[in-house]
C-alpha cells in the first residue's frame, strides 16, 4: 500500500470509488431520490477537483496495486458549530475515510491524518459517524476520538443521527 496526495488525475477513479463505498455501506438507508441527490452534490467530479486545489483542504488516496483502496479528506480551519463549549481554538474536519476492508488501510490514511493536522498546528480532529456505525466508532475510539456532541447528517431529504466525534491533538 502507499499513500500519496490526490491530484487531477485521480478525480475520475476517486468518484467511482466513493460512491460505491458510501452506496455498499449506507445505500439501504436511503430512498433512490435521495442517495442520488448526495451523491451528485457531494460524490461529484466537480467536489473532488476543488478538495484537491484548495490549499486549506488534503485528500490522501491509498493505492494498493496501482489503485485506489481507500481515501481520506481533512479541511483545515473547520469545525462543527454543533460542538458544545468550550470549542477548539483551532480544529480541522475528517470529513470522509472511506477503504477497502482489511490491509490497515484505514488505520494509515487516519494517522496521515492526525500528522497533518499535527504539522499543521490543530488542536483538535472533529468528524461525523453514523450512530449505528459501531464498528467506525470502535475504530475511531481506538485512536482516541471520544463523542462530544449528537449532530444530524443529512442525504437528500433523509436526516440520520450521527455522533460529532474529536480528538484533542
Amino acid at each position: 500500500m502507499h499513500l500519496r496526495s490526490a491530484t487531477a488525475a485521480d478525480v475520475d477513479e476517486l468518484v467511482a470509488f466513493s460512491r460505491q463505498s458510501f452506496t455498499r455501506a449506507f445505500g439501504h438507508l436511503y430512498a433512490a431520490e435521495d442517495l442520488a441527490a448526495f451523491l451528485d452534490e457531494y460524490r461529484s467530479p466537480a467536489r473532488f477537483a476543488a478538495i484537491i486545489a484548495d490549499p486549506g483542504k488534503v485528500l490522501t488516496v491509498a493505492e494498493q496495486d496501482q489503485r485506489i483502496a481507500g481515501y481520506s479528506t481533512v479541511e483545515f480551519g473547520a469545525r462543527f458549530d454543533a460542538r458544545p463549549d468550550p470549542h477548539p481554538r483551532s480544529p480541522c474536519i475528517l470529513g470522509q475515510l472511506y477503504c477497502e476492508p482489511g490491509h490497515g488501510i484505514g488505520s494509515a490514511l487516519l494517522h496521515r491524518a492526525i500528522d497533518q493536522a499535527r504539522q499543521r498546528r490543530c488542536d483538535a480532529m472533529q468528524l461525523s459517524v453514523y450512530s449505528e456505525n459501531f464498528g467506525a466508532q470502535r475504530f475511531y475510539q481506538r485512536f482516541g476520538f471520544r463523542h462530544v456532541a449528537d449532530i444530524d447528517f443529512w442525504v437528500g431529504q433523509h436526516r440520520d443521527d450521527e455522533f460529532l466525534y474529536e480528538l484533542p491533538l
